[in-house]
């Protein structure tokens, strides 16, 4: 197979994103595309007038020419639609969250597994290049140990009454942590939130994670701030790394940090000293260059790499287990 017929399920917010990266990559070919609203559906005709519309999804699962399906439709809809793909034996990319429960989510592992398909989460930020530079940090242990994580993913406005705050922003900031700490399993969730648009779906929410190691980790999402902010903080013991998505510096590196000494004058001995005093570490701020790609670009070949030469999918079931688990105990 050296060119992957893909059709798209969904072009609405994101799905036009998705449809212009497949339309770019020389591995694969779109086939069709399907939305249940005319309006979207003539929106792609008027750019790409060589791929066949639908509005029934039925046209892209009975195609047996179709080898793969992109995904991006509600999340309600994510479970069902990514099961009869697999059903109908076609590799699928399915938009975050992969479903809502996390049972659904390991009978798509299970499924995938046993008929030898690709099924794939769209957490998008693992793709990006500053997310990946502090992998590689905190990989090498150049931060030191990891004592917590604070996110902020805030907006005014884009509304949403199909879900909350939470699941339409929380899981790009979870499977980012999740991505982090190597997707270990989280001890707590703790979840603070309030709906004052609308009942019952919350416009903002605190989420507080506990991780082995004493390693936390702080959620703040929110549709209805003042400043639209996209930024997380590690705090190591060694150094501490702030990513922020929308500066034109993604990553700042402070060599700062406070370490502990017993005072028992020539030499330290916590345990029997009768004192501790505390050293202020305020060292240099680095901005290291991130040699950018957009990331969507670098998740559809991520895509199209595991079907075609079998490469281990990093945002695979497994991933999205991790992520819907935290997201349902919330």
């Amino acid at each position: 197979m050296n060119e992957i017929k893909i059709a798209q399920i969904g072009v609405g917010y994101w799905g036009p994103n998705l449809l212009r990266n497949l339309m770019a990559n020389n591995n694969c070919i779109i086939i069709k595309v399907v939305d249940i609203f005319q309006d979207r559906l003539d929106f792609v005709n008027s750019l790409y007038p060589a791929i066949k519309i639908s509005t029934n999804p039925d046209d892209v699962l009975n195609d047996p020419n179709i080898d793969a399906i992109v995904i991006a439709t509600p999340a309600e809809s994510h479970y069902e639609l990514t099961m009869n793909a697999l059903e109908a034996n076609k590799h699928v990319l399915v938009e975050k969250p992969m479903a809502t429960t996390v049972e659904h989510v390991k009978e798509i592992g299970r499924l995938a597994d046993e008929k030898n398909l690709v099924a794939m989460v769209g957490h998008t930020f693992l793709y990006n290049a500053a997310v990946n530079y502090v992998k590689a940090m905190i990989d090498s242990d150049e931060l030191g140990d990891i004592r917590y994580i604070y996110s902020q993913r805030l907006n005014l406005g884009r509304i949403r009454s199909d879900t909350d705050a939470l699941w339409n922003f929380g899981p790009h900031d979870i499977s980012i942590i999740q991505y982090w700490l190597n997707d270990q399993p989280a001890l707590s969730v703790t979840k603070s939130g309030m709906d004052y648009l609308q009942n019952e779906v919350d416009d903002v929410v605190f989420l507080n994670i506990v991780y082995p190691n004493k390693v936390m980790a702080h959620i703040h999402v929110s549709w209805l701030d003042p400043h639209k902010i996209r930024r997380m903080t590690v705090v190591g013991s060694e150094r501490m790394v702030v990513y922020d998505d929308i500066a034109e510096n993604k990553i700042a590196i402070y060599d700062k940090g406070i370490d502990r000494k017993a005072i028992l004058g020539d030499h330290m001995d916590y345990d029997n000293s009768k004192g501790v005093d505390f050293d202020l570490r305020s060292g240099d701020v680095l901005l290291p260059k991130i040699e950018w790609e957009e990331p969507l670009k670098v998740e559809i070949e991520h895509f199209l790499d595991c079907i075609l030469n079998g490469t281990d999918c990093i945002t695979g079931t497994d991933h999205a287990a991790k992520v819907v688990d935290v997201l349902s105990r919330a």
